[in-house]
């Protein structure tokens, strides 16, 4: 290491929004106590690694990471999920530093202060008041609890994030203002059970702005409604309490936009798996949610081909869409888990057969989808601005019914002089299947000219 310079820790974070956050924390750490974070392997004097360790791509991923590290630079400190599963890690890397499981800040600070001592006097004001973010500067997710108390047969969640703990409610709304202040635009909860919040503390009562407030859902979504920012919730099951949230959202507090994570639609299915949901109830819930709040988006995701699934329980699952018209859907094949308890089921189904329903199931959702988004046509919406192609002289942006990352954008045709991170009216001129064309609504270009652009963007776009 360089002594005439500050040390400098290489950063690499994988997985989730929840792993996401974690890295966030420790970064922030990092910075707060001096060290330099390096853009690269060979200007780091040590890398740490957050790892995912869900399903078997993303162990391979993590895995295949920490050798890279290795490889270039030799020093590796690993966290997150993949932490959490026994000797994995140094069963395949023996050299790594240390090891820890997820949300494991001070574990992993211990790690790097014995391997490259902190800075003699860090440089506090060098910290912004929202810490490190990897996301960009209009945008930050808000984690308000870990773990989770399900015991859902294909996930282990639990095994390596525990059960749930809920954040103080205050603490979560006074991280809300910092990031507020610092110019975020848009706050996304997240957490592994957002509608379990404050269940493992009997919906205690904490304090905010002097005031009384509940550690629970919908007091805690009311509170943040009083920000004046988009304010978006994932990872919700369909509890009854959720209806709550519903006229929130049809009032413009919160972002009309719910993340429910359903999985299937087969009672029999859904049993083996332990999920705590009915389709029939999901069905008359969804039905309802829109008679209050039209605007409303669902996204929700599924898998195809779990243990003694049958041709009618994928038929019950695509029925179950054609009737919900969801608007963005995720779809995933099951994959064995280590330490899951669906391994022990029998009938496994074969991997041919997950691939064409996982094929069927999103070629029914693509017409759905692209149904939907048809109804936009013509319509001025809101949008925020996330980057610009210079190319092509259009803003990337995203409305209301958009998360960042896992759902469609909006393509503002001429909006190469809209500021990013900044809102936008715009007009809907054309739509697919996934994504929105738009034009600014002070300045209309001719049909032509969109449908044109419109097409090339098309060809270029990402697929399901």
């Amino acid at each position: 290491m360089n002594r005439d310079r500050d040390p400098r820790i290489g950063f690499v974070s994988l997985g989730c929004p929840k792993a996401l956050v974690d890295s966030e924390q420790i970064l922030t750490r990092l910075r707060t106590e001096g060290y330099d974070i390096a853009p690269s392997y060979e200007a780091a004097d040590l890398v740490v690694i957050n790892t995912c360790g869900f399903i078997d791509a993303a162990v391979a991923e993590s895995l295949d990471a920490i050798g890279e590290a290795l490889a270039e630079n030799g020093k590796v400190i690993v966290t997150g999920c993949l932490g959490a599963k026994g000797s994995v890690v140094r069963d395949l890397h023996p050299s790594v530093l240390a090891v820890t499981g997820p949300h494991a800040c001070e574990e992993v600070m211990a790690a790097v202060h014995a391997h490259l001592p902190r800075p003699h006097d860090p440089f506090l004001d060098l910290i912004p008041p929202q810490g490190v973010k990897l996301t960009p500067r209009h945008y930050a997710y808000l984690k308000i609890s870990e773990g989770c108390n399900h015991r859902c047969t294909f996930c282990i969640i639990p095994q390596l994030r525990g059960d749930l703990v809920s954040r103080p409610v205050g603490e979560v709304l006074q991280e809300a203002e910092v990031l507020v202040r610092a110019g975020v635009k848009e706050l996304l909860i997240v957490s592994q059970d957002t509608s379990a919040y404050g269940v493992d503390v009997r919906y205690r009562t904490g304090f905010w702005q002097g005031r009384p407030l509940k550690t629970q859902l919908t007091a805690l979504a009311t509170a943040l409604g009083e920000l004046g920012v988009w304010v978006r919730l994932h990872y919700v099951y369909p509890y009854p309490h959720v209806d709550d949230l519903i006229p929130l959202m049809a009032e413009g507090k919160l972002v009309p936009y719910l993340d429910v994570p359903l999985q299937h639609a087969s009672p029999r299915i859904l049993k083996a798996m332990k999920r705590p949901a009915n389709a029939d109830n999901a069905l008359e819930r969804i039905r309802r949610w829109r008679d209050i709040c039209p605007e409303l988006t669902l996204r929700s995701t599924f898998i195809v081909g779990f243990p003694g699934e049958t041709e009618e329980d994928f038929k019950r699952l695509l029925e179950f869409l054609e009737m919900a018209e969801l608007d963005r859907v995720g779809c995933f094949t099951y994959s064995p888990v280590e330490g899951a308890a669906a391994n022990a089921l029998p009938d496994a189904v074969p991997e041919e057969v997950k691939q064409d329903r996982q094929a069927c199931l999103m070629e029914l959702q693509a017409g759905i989808s692209a149904r939907r988004l048809q109804r936009k046509l013509g319509r001025t919406v809101t949008v925020l601005v996330d980057e610009h192609d210079a190319e092509e002289g259009v803003a990337i942006a995203r409305s209301s019914a958009d998360a960042p990352e896992i759902d469609g954008r909006v393509y503002v045709l001429d909006g190469a002089e809209l500021p990013v991170g900044e809102f936008a009216a715009v007009r809907i001129v054309e739509t697919d299947e996934h994504d929105l064309y738009a034009e600014t609504v002070e300045k209309q270009e001719s049909p032509r000219r969109s449908r044109q652009q419109g097409a090339a963007r098309r060809r270029r776009s990402r697929g399901g």
